[in-house]
This record gives C-alpha cells, sequence and structure tokens, in this order.
C-alpha cells in the first residue's frame, strides 16, 4: 500500500506541475496513478476530482496573481459550465460513454494538431462572452456525461472561440476547472465516494505540483506555450481513446 500511495503522490506531482503550466489539471492522467493506490474506480473519482479541483485553485491563484485570468470570462462561463456539467450527468446514460468519449479524444486531438501545426489563424473573437456561455455550456454537459472536468477542451475553445492569448486562457481555464471540480467532488462526497487516505497523499503532490508549474508558465513564449497544449491535447486524446477502446 505505502508504494502505491507513493505512486499517486508523485504521478500527482507531476501531473499538477505539467498541467498548470498549460491550463489543465490533466486529471485523465493522473486518474490511473489515484486508481492504483484505491482499488475502487468509484473512490478513485471521488478523489481525483477533488485533486482536480484543488491542482486548479493552486494554479488558479499563482496564475491570477500574475495577472493571467480574465474575471469578465470566468464569470461568464463558469454557471453554464457548472449547469452543463449537473444535465450531462443526470442524463448520462441515454448516450453511450465510450461514444462519448472516443468524440472527445477526436476533438482533441484535432485541436491539438491543430495548435502545434498552426493548421488555422486565430480568429479574432467579436462576441467573447456568447462563445464563452456556449462554449462552456456545452463542454460542461459533455464533461458531465462521461465524468471528466475537460479543461482540455475548454483550453481550446478560450484560445479560438473566445479569442484570449494563451498565457490569459492558461489561468482562465485553471479557474473555471476549480468550480467544475468543486461541484463534482460534492456530488462524490455526498454518496460517500472518497478514500481520504489517497485524497490527502494526492493533493500533498498534486497542490505544490500546480504551483511550481503556474509560475513557469510566465517565462514561456506564446507561440511556444501554444504548442506545449497542442501537445498535452494529444497526450490525453490518446488516454482517453486507450479509455474508450477498453
Amino acid at each position: 500500500m505505502t508504494l502505491e500511495l507513493a505512486v499517486a503522490g508523485a504521478g500527482s506531482f507531476v501531473a499538477g506541475f505539467l498541467g498548470s503550466l498549460v491550463g489543465l489539471v490533466l486529471g485523465s492522467l493522473r486518474l490511473p496513478a489515484v486508481l492504483l493506490a484505491s482499488g475502487s474506480p468509484a473512490a478513485a473519482a471521488g478523489a481525483n476530482i477533488a485533486v482536480s479541483a484543488a491542482a486548479a485553485l493552486s494554479g488558479g491563484i499563482a496564475h491570477a496573481r500574475a495577472g493571467r485570468v480574465s474575471w469578465p470570462i470566468v464569470a461568464w462561463m463558469t454557471p453554464p459550465s457548472v449547469a452543463g456539467a449537473f444535465a450531462g450527468g443526470y442524463f448520462a446514460h441515454a448516450v453511450p460513454s465510450r461514444l462519448l468519449l472516443a468524440g472527445i479524444a477526436l476533438l482533441l486531438a484535432w485541436n491539438g494538431l491543430d495548435l502545434l501545426l498552426e493548421l488555422r489563424a486565430a480568429p479574432e473573437s467579436r462576441r467573447p462572452r456568447l462563445a464563452a456561455v456556449v462554449s462552456g455550456g456545452l463542454i460542461g454537459l459533455l464533461g458531465g456525461a462521461v465524468g471528466l472536468i475537460l479543461g482540455t477542451l475548454r483550453l481550446p475553445a478560450l484560445l479560438r472561440s473566445v479569442g484570449l492569448t494563451a498565457h490569459a486562457a492558461v489561468g482562465t481555464n485553471l479557474v473555471v476547472g476549480f468550480f467544475l471540480g468543486t461541484a463534482g467532488f460534492a456530488g462524490h462526497l455526498a454518496r460517500l465516494e472518497v478514500e481520504w487516505l489517497v485524497l490527502a497523499v494526492s493533493l500533498a503532490g498534486a497542490v505544490p505540483g500546480a504551483w511550481l508549474g503556474a509560475r513557469y508558465t510566465g517565462r514561456v513564449p506564446e507561440a511556444l506555450l501554444r504548442r506545449l497544449v497542442g501537445v498535452a491535447l494529444l497526450a490525453v486524446a490518446a488516454a482517453i481513446a486507450v479509455a474508450a477502446a477498453v
């Protein structure tokens, strides 16, 4: 058990650092390590989404202090995201989860390649608030159906549809992710699907990792940061594709 807890802590630190660097919580990459220590899929999901919320808060605070959060976009995007996540969770039984995961993996792969290879010129959003509301609601709906925060889809939306710079999108995405993760954890907590020891060890790794990752974001040039986000999206797309296939 000690080794499994060590793996969970180390995996959470790495996921927290890399995720906060590029504006993602990377919960889908952290989940295998948490599941190894927990042994229960339901308890692992509860712990993982709590760690996602804590890592997003830690990284989000650091980004906010550095001026990399668009608070108006947070205010417009968060309510429809949370409402969509609730609706998605409530009606999750209506659509096969494998089909949803496969669709998410394809979207992530396309967005990752788009950012990595610059397949499209970045458009100037004329209605950023409307884009934030619509994309937040739709992504929340999809994430609620599969049990993921899906910052990996929200970040490209902030870049492409809302029109934020990469640095602002990174911080804004983490702040919105914190509220979504908190709402998701409340649902698991109500069903007592939390393993507290695994959660504590994972938090001990994720929170400082996220804080350090956010501190390094400001040192990365805009163009390079967009490419790093693209690489992260491709990695998550591969992980989700595997989850959809098994």
